[in-house]
C-alpha cells in the first residue's frame, strides 16, 4: 500500500483536499485505487502491482491551486512525505523536458536554469532533513520554485518556437474559432463572433435534435447555420456522435443492451445531419469523447467500431470535408474510476493503427469545475501533454478550450444545484483579467507546436448551460470581457488581421 504523510505548519495536517485525487502508474495511465486520509496520512490501496504516484489538487505558493503528481514510488511500510514527492515529481519532469526541448542550448535560458537549480538544492535539503515536518516545509519551497520555473520554461520555449513559426509562415489563414450556443442568433452576437474569429462551431446535440424518437427539432440549428452562412465565416459541426449523458436522447436508453440497434440508430442520425448541413459545414467532429463518456458501457472493440463507422460515413457523404476525432480529459483521470473507458492516448493510437479514415485529432482543455478532466493544470503540464500527441502523426486542433472569469457558482437551466468553480486556480483566483492572461499564455503554448493547426474557444458568451460557468469571452449581455479584447490583439499580432476594424465592429 502506498501512503503519504502530509504536514502543515510543522505538524501532521488535519485535513486535505482529495477532490479529483487518483493514482497513476509508471506509464502515466491512471490506476484504480481506494484513496483515504486519516491522521495526517493519505493511503492508496491500488489494484495493480508496480510503482505508482498520487495525483491531487495542491496549493502551490505563487502558482495557484493545481492538480499535481508525485514521482512514481514503490510500496513500503513507512509513509513518504507528500510535499517532497510532489517536488521530486515536478523536477523529474523538468529534467526530461529540458532535454526534450533542448532549452539549455538557448541564450537567455540561464536564469531559468538557475531557478531550477535552486529548487533542486531545496529538494536535496528536504531529503537530508532529520525531521519530517522540516522536510515537508523544504519540499513545499522546492515545489513552489519548481512549478514557477517550469511554467516560465514552457513560456520561454513557446515564445521561441512561435516566433519561428510566424516568421516562416507556418500559421494558417484560419486559426481561431469559437463555439456558439443555440439560442436565437442576435445581430450583436454575430458581430462579436465575426470580429474576433476565423470560424464558428455549431453544437450538434442528438438529444436536442431528436428529443423523442422520429420527432425532430431542427429550428435552433437551422437558424445558426443560416445566419453563419451569410457571413464570411466557415462553419464546423461538433459533434456527430457522443455518448455523454448531455448528448444522448432519453429514449435511446431503451436499447442500451442492444449494440447493433444503437449502432444502426447512430448511423441514421449521422446520415441525417451530414445530408442536411453538408453544403454549409466544411469540418466535422465525427466523434467526441467516446473514450471517456461511455454511458452504455460498450466494449473497446464496439467503441472502435462506432468510431470507424462514423468517420467512414462522414467521409462518404462529405468527401471534401475535414474529419476530426475529438479527445476530452487528456490526462485520462476518468480511467481510474471507470475501467469501461479507454485512456485518451491509447484510444488515439488505436484509431491510427486500425486504419480509421479521419484527418486530424481534436483535443479539449476545459478548466475550473471540480470534475474529472477539468481540474486546473499549469502551462508546463499543458505543453508536455500536447507533445505526447505529436507522436501520432496527425494534425491537432484544440477544439474546445475554456477557463472561467469568476469563481462564483452558477445555476443550471433546470434550477438544479449550483456548480461551483472549486477545481483549482491559475496563479490567482479566477477573474476577467486572469482569464485574459491565461488565454494569451495558452494560445502561445498551443500554437508554438507545429502540429497544432487551430484553437477554438468553447463558448462565445456566458449562459447557464455551459460546462464551465463564466467561461464565455462575452458576458451574458454580450459585453466583451478582457479575454475577448485580448484575443483581438493576439489575432492581430499573429495573423495580421486589422485589429482596428475588428475592434470597431465589436465595440
Amino acid at each position: 500500500m502506498l501512503s503519504f504523510a502530509v504536514y502543515a505548519n510543522g505538524q501532521l495536517a488535519e485535513k486535505i483536499n482529495l477532490s479529483g485525487a487518483y493514482v497513476v502508474g509508471s506509464d502515466d495511465v491512471p490506476l484504480r485505487a481506494d484513496i483515504a486520509f486519516k491522521n495526517g496520512v493519505v493511503t492508496c490501496k491500488k489494484r495493480a502491482a508496480g510503482p505508482a504516484g498520487l495525483a491531487l489538487l495542491w496549493d502551490v505558493a505563487g502558482a495557484g491551486t493545481i492538480l499535481l503528481e508525485t514521482i512514481r514510488v514503490q510500496e513500503r511500510d513507512q509513509p513518504y512525505i507528500l510535499q517532497v514527492e510532489l517536488a521530486r515529481g515536478r523536477l523529474m519532469r523538468i529534467n526530461h523536458k529540458l532535454e526534450d526541448w533542448g532549452l539549455l542550448d538557448y541564450e537567455g535560458a540561464e536564469e531559468l536554469a538557475d531557478k531550477v537549480g535552486k529548487a533542486r538544492d531545496l529538494l536535496i535539503q528536504a531529503l537530508q532533513a532529520d525531521k519530517p515536518a522540516r522536510a515537508a516545509a523544504l519540499g513545499d519551497e522546492s515545489l513552489s520554485l519548481a512549478v514557477q520555473a517550469s511554467e516560465e520554461l514552457s513560456q520561454y520555449h513557446a515564445s521561441v518556437l512561435l516566433a519561428r513559426r510566424k516568421q516562416s509562415g507556418g500559421l494558417g489563414r484560419r486559426v481561431f474559432g469559437c463555439s456558439v450556443h443555440l439560442d436565437k442568433p442576435s445581430e450583436l452576437g454575430r458581430k462579436r463572433l465575426v470580429a474576433a474569429f476565423d470560424f464558428a462551431t455549431v453544437p450538434i446535440v442528438w438529444r436536442d435534435i431528436e428529443p423523442t424518437e422520429q420527432n425532430f427539432n431542427w429550428k435552433p440549428l437551422d437558424a445558426w447555420v443560416e445566419a453563419l452562412a451569410k457571413q464570411p465565416l466557415p462553419i464546423r459541426g461538433a459533434s456527430l456522435l457522443s455518448f455523454s449523458e448531455k448528448n444522448i436522447p432519453d429514449w435511446l436508453y431503451i436499447w442500451e443492451h442492444d449494440f447493433d440497434t444503437i449502432r444502426d440508430l447512430a448511423f441514421e442520425h449521422v446520415r441525417r445531419v451530414v445530408n442536411r448541413y453538408g453544403q454549409y459545414i466544411q469540418t466535422w467532429t465525427v466523434v467526441s469523447g467516446i473514450h471517456a463518456n461511455n454511458c452504455f458501457t460498450f466494449s473497446f472493440e464496439q467503441l472502435m467500431e462506432l468510431t470507424r463507422m462514423t468517420a467512414a460515413l462522414t467521409k462518404q457523404l462529405s468527401p471534401r470535408g475535414t474529419t476530426i476525432l475529438e479527445l476530452v480529459a487528456p490526462w485520462g483521470e476518468y480511467y481510474a474510476r471507470n475501467q469501461r473507458t479507454i485512456p485518451p492516448l491509447l484510444y488515439a493510437d488505436m484509431a491510427v493503427q486500425s486504419g480509421v479514415n479521419f484527418d486530424a485529432f481534436g483535443l479539449q482543455f476545459q478548466f475550473g469545475p471540480a470534475i474529472d478532466g477539468m481540474y486546473v493544470r499549469d502551462m508546463f503540464q499543458i505543453s508536455s501533454t500536447l507533445d505526447g500527441f505529436a507522436k501520432l502523426g496527425k494534425p491537432l486542433h484544440i477544439t474546445g478550450v475554456q477557463a472561467p472569469s469568476d469563481t462564483t457558482a452558477a445555476r443550471s437551466d433546470s434550477g438544479g444545484e449550483a456548480l461551483a468553480l472549486d477545481g483549482g486556480t491559475w496563479h490567482e483566483p479566477w477573474t476577467e483579467d486572469v482569464q485574459a492572461e491565461w488565454l494569451q499564455r495558452f494560445i502561445e503554448v498551443a500554437l508554438s507546436k507545429p502540429f497544432v493547426e487551430t484553437v477554438s474557444w468553447q463558448g462565445l458568451a456566458d449562459h447557464s448551460r455551459q460546462e464551465v460557468p463564466h467561461g464565455g469571452l462575452l458576458r451574458a449581455d454580450l459585453a466583451p470581457k478582457a479575454a475577448y479584447k485580448q484575443l483581438l490583439t493576439i489575432r492581430s499580432e499573429l495573423l495580421g488581421t486589422p485589429q482596428k476594424a475588428a475592434g470597431e465592429s465589436a465595440s
